[in-house]
């Protein structure tokens, strides 16, 4: 990092010099025999032993303290509805494993997350190692996005963001401002262990992008707290597996894979295609979002697998979603 700029408090000050002034000669002859004194009393004094010359450290200079995040409990509708007027942080009152991060600006979020989600799920991307700056903007201008459009919201489990940062500090890659802010929020909660089983999640405030309509933030933000449950909650993450496997035929399977690599997901890691495959079937409604069309099934055949994931889905505030949306549809 660049060191910052002066301050006034750091300017060095240079004294003013005094003005010469002539002395009349007698003023000369008084020093002389003051001078004169001083020597006799000098030769006539004890030598002096200097005092001891200890060594001193340059100080260091203060350590910036983080200051700690205000973090919210709260419920899905209020966290739908909240304006952010900058981070604002969630816990969510369901699963509090779960983090929301609700940013007031697409720009603040991708200098957060982009690096991040590049390193967990990106196609053409390596999972073992952080990409640099410059490889980060390569990438995300690679099929013209921007540091705005590369996401709309995020969803990671707290083992791999805190791996993220492992492998950051061994390559010895500076990261962002924004960056060491969540590493500093997770530190906070004491989510940076590599096995841990809890989960981050973000989503936009409305109007940061055109797209980003109350409507479309309510969906997005519905998508990632099922992600968030899905990495914090390992029953559900078995239960989300077994249906993958054995619901979805191999059609199926490979027309959701051509789904998600259009967005450039990493459709080789497994637990990622069936994560994303919950999200969207099962809990993502907004059409601008997702509709059955885009991986080649029927409303019909949506709703079906929709009410075989019900049947055996594991109790908890995410059934009852599921539950409630089907009882709805079904009352139309």
């Amino acid at each position: 990092m660049s060191p910052a700029d002066p301050g006034p408090d750091d300017t060095v000050r240079i004294l003013p010099r005094r003005k010469r002034t002539a002395w009349p000669i007698i003023v000369a002859a008084i020093i002389a025999v003051a001078l004169g004194g001083l020597t006799a009393v000098w030769l006539l004094w004890p030598p002096l032993t200097p005092a001891p010359v200890v060594a001193t450290s340059p100080a260091s200079p203060p350590v910036a303290t983080a200051v700690p995040f205000d973090i919210v409990t709260a419920g899905e509708q209020q966290i739908a509805g909240h304006v952010p007027p900058s981070l604002t942080v969630f816990r969510f009152a369901d699963n509090p494993h779960i983090l929301v991060l609700d940013f007031a600006s697409l720009t603040e979020q991708g200098h957060m997350l982009n690096r991040l989600a590049a390193f967990i799920e990106k196609s053409g991307v390596p999972h073992d190692r952080v990409l640099t700056d410059a490889e980060l903007d390569a990438k995300i201008r690679e099929h013209g996005d921007t540091v705005e459009t590369y996401y709309l919201g995020h969803d990671y489990a707290a083992a791999a963001v805190a791996r993220f940062f492992a492998t950051a500090d061994r390559q010895g890659i500076e990261l962002s401002r924004e960056e060491e802010k969540l590493r500093a929020l997770l530190r906070q909660v004491g989510w940076l262990a590599p096995d841990g089983s809890e989960a981050l999640i973000s989503i936009p405030k409305v109007g940061s992008d055109p797209r980003v309509t109350p409507a479309v933030r309510a969906g997005i933000l519905r998508h990632e707290l099922s992600h968030g449950e899905f990495f914090s909650n390992p029953a559900y993450a078995d239960y989300v597996r077994n249906f993958w496997l054995t619901e979805l035929t191999p059609e199926e399977q490979a027309s959701f894979r051509t789904f998600l690599g259009k967005d450039e997901y990493d459709v080789s890691v497994e637990q990622l295609v069936y994560n994303e495959m919950q999200a969207y079937l099962m809990f993502t409604r907004e059409p601008l979002l997702f509709r059955p069309d885009m991986m080649g099934i029927t409303q019909a055949r949506l709703a079906v697998l929709q009410g075989r994931f019900l049947a055996g889905m594991p109790t908890g505030w995410l059934r009852n979603v599921l539950a409630t949306y089907l009882a709805t549809a079904s009352a139309k």
